[in-house]
């Protein structure tokens, strides 16, 4: 029974151990680095303390967003008081308690947009001190505490836009406490004008945005503004010039005034702003206006311009003329979201040669002309020019011809579907050109040019070829995108000249096979290689790689080959990869992964196996046996089965596991200390069995402190839907265990039963036996085994003390007087003082030769007696020595020997003397023989191989002769003495 206690205490402490156990799995957050940033994205927990609560007081960053939370209650982040930056946007929030956020002392960043607050508490924001960023767009606010900001002594940034906020006096009374800040964004709301009472802004506030509000007028102080720097009326579409009279402007360095009420001439006549600060863009400037824009600013003496924004004003076409008496334009001129439909080589800019930046997207451009004219006009300063967003369905030789220092060229996003030979032609110094999403199906040699490209981009065309010696002059190209094209196949020289490529994008193709599509020139410059998406195969018996050279590539994806994946990945695949630190082979249908297929990627730090591999449920042992520098391993949805020790022992690096949509049932965990640096698993959609397969696993997942199973507390048993993985009852994972209770307590009650049954007949047996495995291992016991020669007494007389008169006055004057030389061992007389009985009779047992029980009823009696004669009768059979002598001092009845059985068997087999009593007829001639026959039965070595013949086999002396006169039972083989 106490081993079963033991046992049940040890579940008990366990039980408990994995209770104060910190988990470092959390309950309904992820930690996206280590004990500083936390996630709470989309959970459905509506109590945001439950929500946090185990957390640790390390967390800097947490973002809680996409929840439905409702209400922020009071002390609800006092466990998180290092915490700097809070996002708690789009939670349904329809009320924050005052004292929520107040042990909050080191927060710098709060977003509290897309909820439904109406109000806020005046003193929800008190003790942050250290707040930077608040943001509150996309709620219901209709006003704003005057105290509310009071303590937010450090405020920067604060993001009203997208509320209902109506009184903008209020506003400014909110934050004329706020001594820091510099940015104010009231963008889409309900005010109408700017009247403040006698309340200023912060001198620090520079950057007002104020669009898509329904102002009349600005109503405001003449100095009111004076402090900002960037001010933003557009879309305020009753806004009128009158608005700014009055206003001090002059501070301003950026002003939008788009789609508003303001005849921006007149404006520029009432306000003291300067002119070349205005984004002109929205303003209704058609061709005639822009040129009395251009006068005015003359005017105002204004000879240069470092940004002119024109966009949004509806121009179809500038004459060549119109920007003539425009400031001279230093950088940059915006014609965007107009309705140019042509370029005119860029005519209408004429004198503005200083330009550098020319964007024209969005507009109705068609086509690209020719400029190389006599009357050309070089613009030897544009370096960038931006025609995105048009309609462009050619561009012909030459179209760049004015502009022979471009260095960026957009033209992504158009219509593009044929491209002239030299269409390119004198852009020498081009570093980068987009040409991206078009509808361009062949590349002829357009490139010669271009000999300083640097960066290519042709995605998401209808190339399907590439020809001999298309990019043969790029030997400066360094990054080539071809993704999202029709790609077939590549020319065997289609990649000459590509010398210095470091990033070949081919990913969204048809290619089927790339064994001789790449060239071997950039073998030595390749890092990137995007390859997913198309309709690559290869066969088992690849005899090598197509990739064996790329000696410094690092980044390799095969994701998604189409129709159906790489369902044969040969073993020499990525031989030579010795630099490879990422790769992505994910959406392919992966057969078979022979364990050497990764052996050469010793560098390999990242890698994806998403959706793939269907018919890899079992992965074999040693497949990742070379890729000890992997930190991070992505094997979703590919249907793994176990999780072998055998095949992830060796990832001693790993950090990051995504096993999310897989077939496990249950996971070892020894398998998982096998990764020593694993600190994130992802096991969600896996159907973990809460069975005793993972006990171990529950409670390794509970207790580990460095391990982050992703909600751990929200994984489910599939057998049992209401419990999770994490507290599904593992007793029963002790059936067997009961089991063993239950046997042990059965053997336990029957020796309580049996015991002391067995106490009362095997007692002294027990003790015996104790004794002898005792003198088994002492040096008295080869002496007791010895013959003759090594027993210090001749007989032990064991006899009960109400014999003792007997003994003394019959036997001992017998064989120890009248000349005899017999030593006798007498209880009384030779046992030692001080020494248990026990070993008393065990020592003079075993220290005489024989042992002469006088048999009476009172040695019947007694359980000393009964010791003595069963220890001697032991050594008998033990030694097959004759050393037990029986004297019966008068006759005993079967019965009262019938419990005695060894003394009855030996009685049987063995001679026996009865001591003649006064009946006999001769009792003094009896007596003389019974004395004879003991001293004789004493001296005799009573070996066992005559025990057959007894005493009859003596030699015959004048006792002889007399004892043969004695009545004989041969057939019982005994002598009685009469």
């Amino acid at each position: 029974m106490g081993t079963v206690f033991l046992q049940l205490l040890s579940i008990t402490v366990l039980l408990c151990a994995v209770q104060l156990i910190a988990s470092y799995s959390f309950k309904n957050c992820i930690e996206k680095q280590r004990g500083s940033v936390f996630q709470c994205i989309s959970r459905k927990d509506k109590d945001l303390s439950a929500l946090l609560k185990d957390l640790p007081p390390t967390a800097t960053n947490l973002n809680i967003t996409h929840n439905n939370l409702g209400v922020i209650p009071n002390n609800s982040f006092d466990n998180l008081t290092l915490l700097q930056y809070l996002r708690l946007d789009d939670n349904k929030l329809t009320d924050i308690c005052q004292f929520a956020f107040q042990s909050l002392h080191q927060l710098q960043y709060l977003n509290l947009s897309l909820n439904q607050l109406s109000h806020l508490n005046p003193r929800v924001f008190r003790n942050l001190h250290n707040l930077t960023s608040l943001f509150l767009a996309n709620n219901n606010l209709k006003q704003l505490p005057e105290d509310i900001f009071s303590d937010l002594t450090n405020l920067t940034t604060l993001i009203l836009r997208h509320n209902l906020l109506t009184n903008f006096s209020g506003i400014v009374k909110a934050v004329f406490h706020l001594k820091s800040l510099v940015v104010l964004d009231l963008c889409f709301n309900n005010l109408t004008s700017l009247s403040h009472d006698n309340v200023t802004l912060p001198k620090t506030l520079t950057k007002l945005y104020l669009s898509k509000n329904y102002l009349h007028e600005l109503a405001c102080d003449k100095l009111f503004l004076g402090s900002i720097k960037i001010l933003d009326l557009s879309y305020n579409a009753n806004l009128s010039t009158i608005s700014f009279h009055g206003i001090d402007l002059g501070q301003i360095n950026f002003l939008i005034l788009r789609s508003t009420k303001v005849d921006i001439l007149e404006f520029l006549n009432i306000s003291n702003v300067n002119p070349a600060n205005v984004d002109y863009s929205g303003v209704i400037l058609h061709p005639g206006l822009l040129k009395q824009l251009c006068s005015a600013l003359q005017q105002k003496k204004i000879k240069r311009l470092k940004k002119l924004r024109l966009g949004d004003n509806g121009i179809h076409k500038l004459e060549n003329t119109t920007l003539n008496d425009c400031p001279i334009i230093n950088e940059y001129l915006d014609l965007s979201h107009n309705k140019f439909n042509e370029t005119d080589c860029l005519m209408f800019l004429n004198k503005q040669t200083k330009i550098t930046n020319l964007t024209m997207e969005h507009n109705y451009l068609m086509s690209l002309p020719s400029c190389k004219t006599q009357n050309v006009t070089f613009f030897k300063n544009l370096i960038e020019l931006n025609f995105r967003y048009n309609r462009i369905l050619s561009v012909m030789a030459n179209a760049f011809y004015q502009t022979p220092n471009l260095m960026t060229l957009k033209l992504n996003i158009n219509k593009l579907a044929y491209l002239e030979i030299k269409a390119f032609k004198g852009l020498k110094k081009l570093v980068t050109l987009r040409l991206d999403n078009n509808l361009i199906t062949d590349l002829l040699k357009c490139f010669d040019d271009l000999i300083n490209l640097n960066t290519l981009n042709l995605r998401n065309n209808r190339i399907d070829v590439i020809f001999e010696d298309t990019f043969q002059t790029l030997e400066k190209l360094t990054t080539l995108d071809l993704g999202g094209n029709k790609i077939t196949h590549i020319k065997p020289s289609g990649l000459n000249g590509l010398k210095s490529l470091s990033k070949f994008y081919l990913d969204g193709n048809k290619l089927k096979t790339i064994e001789n599509s790449l060239s071997p020139v950039f073998q030595d410059t390749l890092t990137v290689l995007d390859l997913e998406g198309n309709m690559i195969e290869f066969t088992y018996h690849a005899a090598s790689s197509p990739f064996r050279n790329f000696s410094k590539l690092t980044d390799l994806k095969l994701s998604g080959q189409k129709p159906h994946g790489l369902i044969v990945l040969p073993h020499t695949i990525f031989r030579g990869l010795y630099s490879l630190e990422y790769l992505y082979l994910t959406n392919n249908n992966i057969r078979f992964l022979h364990p050497d297929t990764f052996n050469d990627l010793t560098s390999l730090q990242f890698l994806t196996l998403d959706n793939c591999c269907v018919g890899v449920a079992n992965l074999h042992p040693g497949v990742f046996k070379n890729l000890r520098n992997l930190t991070k391993l992505t094997v979703e949805n590919m249907g793994i089965q176990n999780f072998s020790k055998d095949v992830f022992s060796n990832l001693t690096q790993l950090s990051r596991l995504q096993m999310n949509n897989n077939a496990l049932q249950s996971i070892s965990v020894d398998a998982l200390q096998s990764l020593p640096n694993l600190q994130y698993i992802d096991l969600r959609n896996t159907p973990l069995s809460c069975t005793c397969d993972n006990s171990l696993l529950q409670s390794y997942a509970l207790q580990n402190p460095t391990l982050q199973v992703v909600n751990l507390y929200q994984l489910p048993c599939p057998q049992d839907k209401k419990h999770n993985f994490y507290n599904f009852d593992v007793n029963v994972c002790y059936l067997d265990f009961g089991k063993y209770m239950f046997i042990s307590t059965v053997i336990v009650v029957f020796l309580f039963t049996v015991t002391p049954l067995l106490y009362i007949k095997l007692y002294w047996k027990m003790k015996y036996s104790y004794y002898i495995f005792c003198a088994w291992f002492s040096e008295q016991w080869s002496r007791f085994r010895e013959g003759k020669e090594n027993c210090k007494y001749d007989a032990f007389i064991s006899y009960n003390s109400s014999d003792e008169q007997w003994v003394m006055d019959q036997l001992l004057p017998n064989l120890e007087g009248n000349g005899s030389t017999f030593k006798l061992c007498l209880h009384h007389r030779d046992f030692e003082l001080g020494r248990y009985i026990v070993d008393n009779i065990v020592s003079a047992v075993y220290s005489s030769r024989k042992t002469v029980c006088v048999v009476s009823r009172n040695f019947l009696q007694s359980e000393w007696c009964s010791l003595e004669m069963q220890l001697a009768s032991y050594r008998l059979f033990d030694e097959h020595r004759d050393v037990l002598l029986l004297v019966f001092l008068h006759p005993i009845s079967e019965r009262q020997l019938s419990s005695y059985h060894r003394m009855r068997k030996v009685m049987l087999k063995k001679t026996y003397l009865q001591w003649p009593g006064m009946d006999c007829t001769d009792p003094a001639k009896a007596q003389e023989l019974f004395w004879t026959q003991l001293r004789r039965a004493i001296r005799t070595d009573g070996r066992m191989e005559r025990e057959e013949t007894g005493l009859r086999d003596e030699t015959e002396t004048p006792e002889n002769k007399e004892t043969k006169e004695l009545d004989y039972k041969s057939d019982d083989n005994y002598y009685l003495f009469p």
